[in-house]
């Protein structure tokens, strides 16, 4: 079972669990049903194969959507602090007010 400190997060490691689950089921339900060891043998690295391919293809796509999701984040952070002495709004220095009259947006 899973322990209360790891979240669920990972859907691809469940499939390749299950999937590795179902590589050691197959050869001994093949088996019980008449199945030779050998033809039960070449089921197993079959199903072995396809397991290891499919676990490729899903880290790799999970690492293309986690890419694309920090880029998207990133595209919606507003820009950086420029440091200290920046020149941010229209001229005006920090803590000084203008003699004009006050704006509704200051």
């Amino acid at each position: 079972m899973r322990s209360a400190g790891h979240p669920h997060d990972d859907p691809a490691g469940d499939v390749v669990r299950w999937a590795a689950f179902s590589c050691l089921l197959v050869p001994v339900v093949l088996v019980v049903y008449g199945t030779s060891f050998g033809g039960a043998a070449v089921a197993t690295l079959g199903l072995l194969a396809v397991t290891a391919a499919c676990r490729v293809l899903l880290r790799h796509s999970e690492k293309n959507r986690r890419a694309a999701a920090r880029v998207s984040a990133e595209k919606s952070l507003p820009p950086a602090h420029r440091g200290r002495h920046s020149r941010a709004g229209g001229g005006m220095h920090r803590g000084c007010r203008g003699s004009g009259p006050v704006s509704p947006h200051d």
